[in-house]
């Protein structure tokens, strides 16, 4: 075997052994061409032609063996421990660097893998251009937006290979006071100025602020100090941002394109004004968020340990006994893991056309995990409690699938529902998942909406019959690669991170069909997201670093206009958090729109790493928890008619919910030396403790009169305080002019 790629799997942050990097070469550069061949093979050659002004020449190169990669996993992992085993099978990676190529130069190249006894294997021929930075016009980019913003597009530049414009790179003015911010949701920082950053969906399995990568990007930011300012770059392919990372007075944008040779490649959006009026244009542009009913507001529990009917209604039970009020329950572990349609253990016929199945073709043996699906429901419902099930946009076809699955998946190709990737003939054939999780899975394309109603009536049996009241869209980050063809024609680098846009919309579309709320509660987007439903900020670990994390994810998802957002309190991953961190995790998370605990899955080994309040008490010996859990969940409830009134406030207005300081006080510089507080609607300031053994914290409260809500003291603004923080009370104050209104919801 031997196998060239030249685009490799698409993963955007890692080349793979075999893949072509750059994709598309760029003159006067280095250009490594490698790729993998079965263990036995001696030595790999590639012949190689190169076409230019000059004529045409030939070269043999010898590659060097390397070690292999596929899909990153040498770089960053996988997200499953199998994923991470498997970068270490045996298997031959070879590569070979081109110092430069010429410009305006065409390369035409094949490879050979000499084997024992001389027999050789050689690949097909491959052809790229090469690719050259030049001068762009004027009409490049176009630009629209307020007249009012002095900064304009400079020194824009164009990478063209002779027949299109890859990608366009301009600068924009920064000055001295301004800070940079946005960008869609970002774990690392408020204020990235000095960084660079990029804006592409991907899947970083925890320690996302670390590598700076999240599911949730957008090529929107603010840039706030000064006049005041914002932009948009209007395009879902891949942008490069260099926030005066290079250059302090400089930031420059780099985006991929697909434009002719004398076309406008890229569109720029800039508006004016305080940070409320950008975000509030960028919406009008690409759409404000629905509002949701009252009850998502409530208390969100779940654990991946929760995969039977029977556990369910225990855990709910003890919520009950402890009078920890639940709101949602998100049932991860629900599907026969085949068809994510099937509650496991159902018992029915397939439906050998693929066709979507109702309530009456199953039976429920009583001693399956789910013996009465619906009965549940039912009772959870009279306990005030909604129901959600969890889902992913794959067919899974590892193992080869059987009995509906299979049918489901030969049915998919038949319609002609899922997205395709290039075969290497040049032909298309099904899009086979490259991502980490759910490997070869196949993929329906919900950016188009005969495909995305195929998917989701499969899924109406369990909203009009079963009552279910949402769906967790997990997983939209699959994906991968510029090659990826979509139904409307359309390539991958341009609609792969729509996708989960579109993946959220599809199944509101299917609970609002059904006289539902359009409840979904994602952890991947892109710009569009907005105005589909929930969103969480995806998978991490139980510590101090991930809460800080978490909560700078919160307030740049705001930002950037996502209205209802959570997290997993205190991390799902990993051994359980200790005492501390649990319960002021839970204390901050009063004051998020989305309030909701998580646990991953650990294939039932004992002790349990399940995030209830019981269970961390049980683990740690420390059973006041439970009590102080009990308190700031009670407190949660109180709150609940102050945040809904606050998010219709927000869709009125654009202000936040969750709100940043600097969009109330973007000229006072020392809102960004404590960047992780935050305006819980109009009203309210809220200063999480994000160091264990603070028995104080500072709080910077910006001008005006303020009452700590705690001890009703009334405190004047404009200063930075000290106050007493007891591990189950967080800083918290509201403004002195509606404190009277708001004083009960704080009375204990």
């Amino acid at each position: 075997m031997i196998r060239h790629r030249p685009a490799g799997s698409g993963h955007p942050y890692s080349d793979d052994t075999e893949q072509r990097s750059p994709v598309h070469p760029v003159a006067d550069a280095p250009l490594r061409l490698g790729v993998r061949t079965s263990a036995d093979a001696e030595s790999v050659e590639v012949e190689l032609e190169i076409r230019d002004a000059d004529g045409t020449r030939s070269e043999r190169h010898r590659l060097s063996p390397v070690a292999r990669s596929s899909r990153g996993q040498s770089v960053d992992g996988g997200h499953l421990a199998s994923a991470q085993a498997r970068q270490n099978r045996a298997a031959g990676g070879w590569e070979l660097t081109l110092p430069t190529v010429p410009p305006g130069a065409t390369l035409r190249y094949r490879f050979s893998a000499l084997r024992p006894g001389g027999s050789a294997e050689t690949t097909r021929w491959f052809d790229c251009r090469v690719a050259t930075w030049r001068p762009g016009a004027s009409d490049t980019v176009r630009v629209s937006g307020s007249p009012a913003v002095a900064a304009r597009p400079s020194d824009i530049e164009v990478l063209d290979d002779g027949e299109r414009i890859l990608r366009v790179r301009f600068a924009l003015p920064l000055t001295t006071d301004e800070h940079v911010t946005g960008l869609g949701e970002r774990f690392d920082a408020l204020d990235h100025r000095g960084e660079r950053l990029d804006s592409v969906v991907f899947e970083q399995y925890k320690s996302q602020g670390a590598h700076r990568r999240t599911y949730l990007p957008m090529p929107f930011a603010h840039i706030v100090g000064g006049s005041g300012w914002g932009l948009h770059v209007r395009t879902s392919r891949r942008v490069w941002f260099d926030l005066g990372a290079s250059d302090a007075t400089r930031l420059v944008v780099e985006a991929e394109t697909d434009a002719g040779a004398d076309a406008e490649a890229l569109d720029l959006a800039l508006y004016s004004g305080t940070p409320t009026q950008v975000l509030d244009a960028f919406l009008d542009e690409v759409g404000r968020p629905t509002e949701l009913p009252d009850w998502v507001f409530r208390l969100w529990a779940s654990g991946n340990e929760w995969n039977t009917q029977a556990e369910v209604e225990r855990q709910m039970a003890l919520h009950r006994e402890h009078d920890i009020p639940v709101g949602s329950v998100v049932i991860e572990a629900w599907s026969d893991e085949s068809t994510f349609t099937v509650f496991r253990d159902a018992q029915y016929d397939v439906r050998s056309d693929g066709g979507p199945l109702r309530l009456a073709d199953f039976s429920f043996p009583a001693e399956g995990a789910w013996a009465d699906p619906k009965g549940m429901v039912d009772r959870l419902h009279a306990q005030d409690i909604r129901v959600h099930l969890w889902q992913i946009p794959l067919m899974k076809m590892r193992p080869h699938p059987q009995g509906q699955a299979r049918a489901d998946a030969a049915a998919a190709i038949r319609e002609d529902v899922l997205i395709k990737e290039v075969a290497p003939d040049g032909s298309l054939r099904p899009y086979r998942n490259r991502g980490w999780w759910f490997p070869l899975g196949l993929m329906p394309d919900l950016t188009d909406e005969r495909a995305a109603r195929w998917w989701t009536e499969k899924r109406r049996y369990l909203v009009e019959e079963v009552g279910i009241d949402g769906f967790k869209t997990d997983g939209g980050e699959h994906a991968w690669g510029a090659d990826l063809r979509y139904l409307d024609g359309s390539h991958g680098d341009e609609s792969n991170n729509l996708f989960p846009v579109a993946y959220a919309a599809a199944y509101g579309r299917l609970l609002a069909s059904a006289g539902k709320a359009p409840v979904t509660f994602s952890r991947a987007g892109f710009t569009g997201s907005q105005a589909h439903g929930a969103f969480w900020a995806g998978d991490e670990n139980s510590t101090w670093e991930a809460f800080r994390w978490s909560m700078f994810a919160g307030l740049s998802a705001a930002a950037s206009g996502i209205l209802y957002w959570g997290w997993d309190i205190a991390g799902f991953s990993g051994d359980i958090p200790d005492p501390e961190l649990y319960v002021r995790a839970m204390a901050a998370s009063v004051f998020v729109p989305i309030m909701q605990y998580h646990s991953e899955f650990n294939h039932h080994r004992l002790p349990s790493r399940d995030r209830t309040p019981w269970n961390i008490a049980e683990r740690t010996g420390d059973h006041t928890v439970i009590a102080e859990v009990r308190a700031l969940v009670h407190l949660r409830e109180r709150l609940v008619p102050y945040l809904a009134e606050q998010a219709r406030e927000s869709i009125r207005t654009s202000r936040p919910l969750m709100r940043p300081l600097y969009f109330d006080h973007p000229a006072d510089a020392r809102v960004w030396e404590h960047p992780l507080q935050w305006m819980l609607g109009d009203e309210l300031l809220v200063a999480p403790v994000l160091e264990p053994g603070a028995a104080e914290w500072p709080v910077y409260l910006p001008p005006g009169d303020w009452v700590d809500v705690w001890t009703g003291a009334s405190v004047p603004g404009g200063t930075v305080m000290t106050t007493r923080t007891p591990r189950d009370r967080i800083p918290v104050f509201c403004r002195a002019s509606t404190w009277p209104t708001l004083e009960s919801i704080f009375a204990v």
